[in-house]
């Protein structure tokens, strides 16, 4: 049987989130199974400093930093020879990124694949810090996900396990995807998929014709997005953009925070973690902790909050950090590591990309939230 080591304060805390959101809800959640059920179901498991999915590697800088780059997007790979300044780079990448980083400070290598867009963290560079919790409309009657809709913009794993755990929870919702570029997870193993996004209508939508998406989200008790905050701006789409809702609970998951230059910098699962020192070994020899943990404790953690959110009235924009969140748990005591076995049970295929697009647009014709 596959498994995955994880360090036992991690998953003792992890299953109290789980218990609270269970508290709240009525659903029984495996915190052993968000943690490590990628890892069981697809046999992965990382390798010192490679990440068990293979797309981040940890590698020491010139001034004893420690520095992860993620190369899981090919526009990542794309971006390799402007990163190292050169006109090609071999098909394996890794050894010239390798190098180059070896003979770079943290802070240089950072600020530069910063500036290409890159999935980039230097070890321990973001302190600890609770989800914020902003005024957002007004509050209304304490109540629960049951029958609620929930419009869910994010991709990958933290937001969309999020709106799965308020699926579990009696929720409708409607994972939105943009025509041009739908979640890249539809690109991996469907297995995954399929656990993160059964249970949801799919809704396809064209950003650069926001009118029928303005409308879902002005319908929307809950929404969920995982892009740069200037991103859905942009396109008048951000939560001052759209009709306000008595209640409207707006939960923005980030890699880095909406501050300064952190609002603009990317973040996957595994890079994240080692933002917030969430490792194995030690800060002088660290090694990858999980699988992209930071992904499936934000995702708990976020549900929580947005069921704590909705207990008491809602009106509420939420802004989480993964790298955060990861080193809160970063934090804990090392009481030694234990093995996690849970394997996610087939629970029937997500949607296809789409399938309910007429059934999403009959319903907000119905509420008279229509728009062309």
């Amino acid at each position: 049987m596959a498994s995955l080591v994880v360090p036992l304060a991690l998953l003792s805390r992890a299953r109290r989130v789980a218990e609270a959101f269970g508290a709240l809800t009525g659903v029984g959640v495996d915190a052993g199974e968000l943690v490590a059920g990628r890892a069981t179901m697809l046999g992965l498991a990382p390798k010192g400093r490679v990440s068990a999915g293979g797309a981040t590697h940890l590698m020491p800088s010139r001034d004893d930093g420690w520095c992860a780059l993620t190369l899981s997007r090919p526009d990542d790979v794309e971006a390799v020879p402007a990163l190292l300044q050169r006109d090609t780079v071999d098909d394996d990448p890794w050894p010239a990124v390798h190098r180059w980083v070896a003979a770079n400070d943290a802070a240089d290598v950072t600020e530069r694949a910063r500036l290409l867009g890159l999935p980039v963290a230097a070890l321990g560079e973001t302190p600890a810090g609770p989800p914020r919790r902003y005024p957002f409309g007004a509050a209304t009657t304490p109540r629960g996900p049951a029958g609620l809709l929930v419009a869910d913009l994010s991709s990958m794993w933290a937001g969309p396990l999020c709106g799965q755990l308020l699926a579990r929870a009696g929720a409708t919702v409607v994972k939105v995807e943009s025509v041009a570029r739908p979640d890249g997870a539809r690109s991996g193993p469907s297995a995954f998929f399929d656990w993160m996004n059964h249970g949801k209508l799919s809704y396809a939508a064209d950003f650069d014709r926001p009118g029928p998406l303005k409308a879902l989200l002005s319908a929307a008790d809950v929404v969920i997005e995982s892009s740069r905050p200037a991103a859905l701006a942009r396109r008048g789409l951000g939560p001052t953009d759209v009709q306000p809702r008595d209640g409207r609970v707006w939960l923005r998951i980030t890699g880095h925070g909406t501050e300064g230059d952190r609002a603009n910098w990317v973040a996957f699962g595994d890079d994240a973690a080692v933002s917030g020192c969430l490792i194995g070994g030690t800060p002088a020899d660290p090694v990858f902790c999980g699988d992209a943990i930071a992904d499936p404790l934000t995702g708990l953690q976020a549900a929580l909050t947005v069921a704590e959110s909705l207990r008491d009235g809602g009106g509420e924009l939420i802004e989480m950090s993964m790298a955060a969140v990861a080193a809160s748990y970063a934090e804990l005591p090392d009481d030694g590591e234990t093995q996690c076995t849970a394997t996610p049970q087939p629970s029937g295929p997500a949607a296809p990309l789409g399938a309910d697009n007429a059934a999403v647009e009959q319903m907000l014709a119905d509420w008279g939230l229509a728009s062309c």
